[in-house]
């Protein structure tokens, strides 16, 4: 019997939802070089884009508001399928009344080719976007975004300001194992813009 792909998995009662692999970006640091898993889910490499149909079939053997957060966050860019991160965040919202997050890498305006930050309004509780590094060389060098004509930093900037104008509570995001130095670099860069700053903890899979 095939294995079902992992659409959704749970980590310290958060539901996660693992929607696309696709990704604009190959960051240095990301997980998925590590391995197939996060945190102890199943492999989470999927053999083919889930529908939305599959995905309301996975969410509907979820008790949804057990979780304390459902966050839309796998092995590739939830902006990458937006229409159906949308659809599906509608759904949940339907039926749960548990936040939804969205991490993102900032990019989605150039994936998508328009502005989708309005678009977020009233759909997402939280907005959580990856600043990885406090300048471009070093965004570039860490991220290496697939978008060569843009200046993807200064666009992350850009989005995280607009969309905190739909989503309050929007965060940018860097991993400890850049050091100190560049984490307070990092957090004069998110206060700049008037966004707070989160420091996640990197864990090697391997």
């Amino acid at each position: 019997m095939k294995k079902a792909m992992t659409i959704s998995y749970e980590i310290d009662g958060k539901l996660y939802l693992n929607i696309t692999n696709k990704c604009p970006c190959s960051c240095t640091f990301c997980i998925r070089n590590n391995g197939d898993t996060a945190y102890g889910s199943d492999p989470l490499w999927l053999d083919h884009q889930p529908s939305y149909e599959e995905i309301i079939e996975n969410l509907d053997t979820r008790d949804l508001d057990s979780y304390k957060e459902v966050i839309f966050c796998g092995y590739g860019e939830p902006t990458c399928e937006f229409e159906l991160m949308k659809k599906t965040a509608e759904h949940i919202r339907k039926v749960s009344r548990t936040p939804i997050r969205v991490n993102t890498n900032g990019l989605g305006r150039l994936v998508n080719k328009r502005d989708i930050a309005p678009e977020f309004k009233g759909l997402f509780d939280t907005v959580s976007i990856s600043l990885n590094a406090s300048d471009k060389e070093s965004y570039d060098k860490v991220t290496r975004p697939s978008f060569k004509d843009a200046d993807c930093f200064a666009e992350m900037l850009s989005f995280a300001k607009d969309v905190s104008a739909y989503v309050p509570d929007t965060v940018l995001t860097v991993v400890d194992i850049i050091g100190e130095e560049e984490i307070e670099k990092s957090r004069a860069i998110a206060e700049s813009i008037g966004i707070k700053l989160r420091v996640r903890e990197y864990i090697d899979e391997e």
